[in-house]
């Protein structure tokens, strides 16, 4: 049986007629949970009002993934339209001029007062995949092992080129803006379990960070499930685009996990390697060459066939090669998010981009889109991989 995965989608919401950042998160928020098929704890606030996030429940398999986001992303568009306002799938919004208030929260008026220039500048929406590990150590064993393909995942996701109307010449300007926080970026390479804890504490210690919340590293250990949560990616245009990073984060995962139960040790990349590595990663998306695991340049194709040899058996073991590697090929073909947002900006203009990002398309063409899940049974709070991310 595959490992479970689920995943958390942060959106924009903008003005239908201007296009601009539209503070009514808390509107939306309660008009999507007055749904029938949309259950508590699926749809929540994050930092700034013009921002909401989903979060799927506990899936099994990729066909789940895929029906959830498209029935909270059809449920929230709906929303959306009914207070004047598109839902936009974007890591940054096209423009925008005065950022949104801060939701009204405890710990996001701290964040706000300890670093506002920061804070006004995270008009930023990432997709997170968790995937269930056996235990924290295995977890550690896992980022060890995943560290070096995060700059990889970060290329494919990449769609946030665009700030303040204008293009910033990088494909994932959102990694840029995130890479800001006092800790961020790859994480680390951690001896054991303990090490990581003894770490995560001396953070904490410091009082620069409130919580672990605040471990913005694009991988990291969930302190609320058993997980590892990784969030290098952004948000995407197509929900089936999505579906695919999931599989192939999972598939990570669990060959992280094969090798660590064989012996096998972590690839090692030094930091000021990797680093580099997700620099290029954020400035050309699939546009241009990638430095891969072993720090060498090359094209951003073969980097990615790479990666799907890496996971190959993984993916084969859960049923996921055909429908991933479809997917990949596709983005391969016609570029990320970043690459359809240049090119519509190019053709049309921000008013070509604000109809490219509005979801009128969020599945794919109709005969190909997963089918629609209804909200899982039970209780759904513990089974919803989700809560205040940033």
């Amino acid at each position: 049986m595959a490992t479970t995965v689920g995943v958390e989608e942060e959106y924009l919401l903008v003005d239908a007629a201007t296009g601009l950042p539209a503070a009514r998160e808390g509107k939306v928020r309660v008009t999507a949970g007055l749904q029938p098929f949309v259950t508590a704890g699926e749809v929540q606030p994050e930092l700034l009002q013009a921002q909401v996030e989903v979060a799927t429940p506990v899936c099994a398999e990729l066909g789940e993934v895929g029906g959830h986001l498209l029935r909270l992303r059809h449920a929230l568009a709906g929303a959306a339209e009914a207070h004047g306002c598109r839902l936009v799938a974007s890591g940054t919004p096209p423009s925008h001029q005065e950022t949104p208030p801060v939701t009204d929260s405890a710990r996001y008026r701290a964040m706000q007062q300890q670093a506002p220039q920061l804070v006004a500048e995270q008009l930023v929406c990432g997709m997170h995949v968790h995937v269930a590990v056996p235990s924290r150590q295995m977890g550690v064993e896992v980022l060890n092992r995943i560290r070096v393909w995060l700059p990889t995942l970060t290329a494919m996701s990449a769609n946030s080129p665009l700030w303040k109307g204008h293009d910033t010449g990088f494909a994932s300007w959102r990694t840029v803006i995130f890479d800001r926080w006092p800790v961020s970026g790859i994480p680390p390479h951690f001896a054991d379990v303990e090490d990581y804890d003894l770490r995560v504490q001396r953070l904490l210690s410091t009082r620069v960070i409130s919580d672990t919340g605040q471990l913005y590293w694009q991988a990291r250990l969930s302190e609320r499930y058993p997980t590892v949560e990784i969030r290098c990616m952004d948000v995407q245009l197509r929900a089936s685009d999505a579906v695919m990073l999931a599989g192939l984060v999972r598939a990570l995962v669990e060959t992280a996990m094969w090798e660590a139960a064989a012996g096998v040790r972590a690839a090692w990349c030094a930091p000021e390697l990797i680093r580099t590595a997700m620099w290029q990663a954020a400035r050309h998306g699939l546009s241009g060459d990638l430095i891969d695991v072993q720090g060498h340049r090359r094209r951003a194709e073969d980097v990615v066939g790479r990666l799907l040899d890496h996971v190959n058996s993984a993916l084969k073991a859960a049923g996921d090669l055909r429908e991933v590697t479809a997917v990949v090929h596709r983005l391969l073909r016609e570029g990320t998010g970043a690459d359809q947002q240049r090119q519509a900006l190019r053709t049309g203009g921000l008013d070509a981009v604000n109809d490219l990002l509005a979801f009128t398309d969020i599945g794919g063409s109709p005969e190909k889109r997963p089918t629609v899940f209804p909200p899982a049974k039970g209780s759904l709070p513990l089974q919803t991989f989700g809560g205040a991310t940033t």
